[in-house]
């Protein structure tokens, strides 16, 4: 929801995304993953997990491996802080992506800060 909603609010500036769901991640859809960058030429991971080994790293490492040279600007990953989860709801919203977070990490890629 946080992706298309970031997609929704960057077409506003024209800026057009490609938001690709995974439904499940194993087996992750690399192809479309890979398919995806050598047409955008970008790549931004949102997901609710911790940065560290989540599966955003996975698919970053993935991507470099073996579409480094599509990339136009360094892979940028929107997660959660890297804390433990609160359980005050409110501190549960600010430590978890959002549209926020991912429209200024998309226009990180496209050097439009």
């Amino acid at each position: 929801k946080v992706a298309l909603a970031a997609a929704e609010e960057l077409q506003k500036d024209g800026i057009s995304c490609e938001v690709i769901d995974l439904r499940s991640v194993r087996p992750i859809d690399y192809a479309a993953i890979v398919e995806s960058v050598k047409k955008t030429n970008r790549l931004v991971i949102v997901e609710e997990a911790w940065p560290l080994s989540s599966i955003a790293t996975e698919i970053t490492y993935h991507v470099q491996k073996h579409a480094f040279d599509y990339l136009d600007a360094p892979i940028q990953r929107v997660n959660s802080f890297d804390v433990p989860l609160p359980y005050a709801p409110t501190l549960i919203q600010a430590i978890l992506p959002n549209v926020e977070k991912t429209v200024k990490a998309v226009k990180a890629v496209m050097y439009r800060d």
